[in-house]
């Protein structure tokens, strides 16, 4: 029986999007929801009930890193994720698969898994080819790699995946899977999904043995894969919906301009009584494209990565504080906004914060950009029980992206 419960609320009219509850473990989480991401048990620059305050639900950690630091034994020994970083709240961990793409095909080419055009700045995987980079190796078996830190050699694998992720014990938890180039060939991401598959198989076997072994509570979410193309997601899509997971992440690579068909292509075929997460993406017009087209959970770094660059959304687009206009702007960042720093703070105190690289820089534009970002996924799931999700999209596009 799953430790994880789906309820849906209310749907988009004619579409895939839904506005739900997601139960879990540790608290219910309502949905359509922005997953704050805390790499290594930590939102960088802030707090956990700095956190917590922002309006954050749920909050994603990162099993490559924790494995390499602090340490899976470690965090056992602590108590678990949980209360090693103190939050109380719904918890999750992605299964270090991202890392064959960021440590392989990608490494050192400053490649995102969201294709904005053919730049050929990587070479094209090809089939029956294993992707080598300074730090990462893909086979059959699983992913070899060099740690970042120190140069040491590791080997994940599907079996070990699991067992790092429920000795982190997250409430819920990844399948690992191969996230591929958006320039690999269509050959590769062919096979690199049928590797995926596999892959979750093995996932699923021994994330049963280690919940009969350990007696707890902890979802398993199956991972999509396919790239760019239509027959390959779709294929993805009924092949991994007919596995026994509680739900289901879309992973890997997209066409930027197309992105939002591709979710809904999977969609269309994942069950509907199952949570559907995103992964990696954190644009504000993502978050429509995805929920209208059946996405329950997102996450990304974006908003603390961006904020400690004094990149800053506002209602009407994103600002940077390090503009001279700004040095003499004694108004909030956004005046509507409710965050701590909207509250309490100026654009020129930022402006001046950032300026002179004190720390506390990062801390205040990270609690606004993440309130933003969680508010405004919020403020679409509203909009769905509301009935005015159409209204409100062409309303916050206009406006955030009016300039641009």
């Amino acid at each position: 029986m799953s430790s994880i419960k789906f309820t849906i609320n209310k749907k988009i009219n004619d579409r895939l999007g839904r506005a739900g509850v997601l139960s879990t473990p540790h608290g219910d989480i309502q949905t359509p929801a922005f997953v704050t991401v805390g790499t290594k048990a930590t939102v960088k620059a802030m707090t956990m009930e700095q956190v917590a305050d922002t309006g954050a639900q749920v909050v994603l950690a990162n099993t490559y890193h924790l494995y390499l630091q602090p340490g899976e034994e470690i965090l056992k020994k602590a108590g678990k994720l949980h209360k090693f970083m103190n939050w109380n709240g719904p918890t999750m961990t992605d299964s270090g698969g991202f890392q064959a793409f960021s440590l392989g095909a990608a490494f050192g080419e400053h490649v995102s898994k969201i294709a904005k055009g053919e730049d050929g700045r990587i070479a094209k995987q090809e089939k029956g080819e294993e992707v080598l980079s300074a730090l990462a190796k893909v086979t059959e078996d699983g992913v070899t790699f060099k740690s970042h830190i120190d140069g040491s050699k590791h080997h994940f694998t599907p079996e070990r995946s699991m067992e790092i992720q429920h000795n982190i014990g997250a409430d819920m938890i990844f399948a690992f899977d191969e996230c591929t180039s958006p320039q690999a060939s269509y050959e590769y991401q062919k096979e690199a999904m049928g590797r995926t598959h596999r892959w979750a198989k093995r996932s699923l076997a021994r994330h049963r043995e280690l919940l009969k072994e350990n007696g707890e509570k902890r979802a398993l979410l199956g991972i999509v894969q396919g790239g760019r193309h239509e027959d390959l997601r779709k294929e993805s899509a009924r092949i991994i919906s007919e596995m026994d997971f509680d739900g289901f992440g879309i992973g890997g690579s997209f066409d930027k301009e197309d992105m939002h068909t591709a979710v809904g292509w999977v969609n269309s075929i994942l069950p509907e009584d199952k949570p559907r997460h995103l992964l990696g993406i954190g644009e504000p017009i993502d978050f429509f494209g995805g929920i209208e087209n059946g996405v329950d959970l997102f996450d990304c770094v974006a908003p603390t990565r961006m904020a400690r660059n004094g990149t800053i959304h506002t209602k009407n687009g994103r600002i940077n504080v390090l503009n001279a206009k700004y040095v003499n702007d004694f108004t909030p960042i956004d005046s509507d906004c409710t965050c701590y720093t909207c509250q309490n703070y100026t654009k020129a105190y930022l402006s001046h914060l950032f300026r002179a690289k004190e720390m506390l820089a990062s801390t205040l534009a990270s609690i606004h950009n993440l309130h933003f970002t969680i508010k405004l996924v919020d403020d679409i799931r509203r909009s769905i029980l509301d009935e005015n999700f159409e209204e409100f999209k062409k309303e916050f596009l206009g406006r955030y992206y009016g300039n641009q």
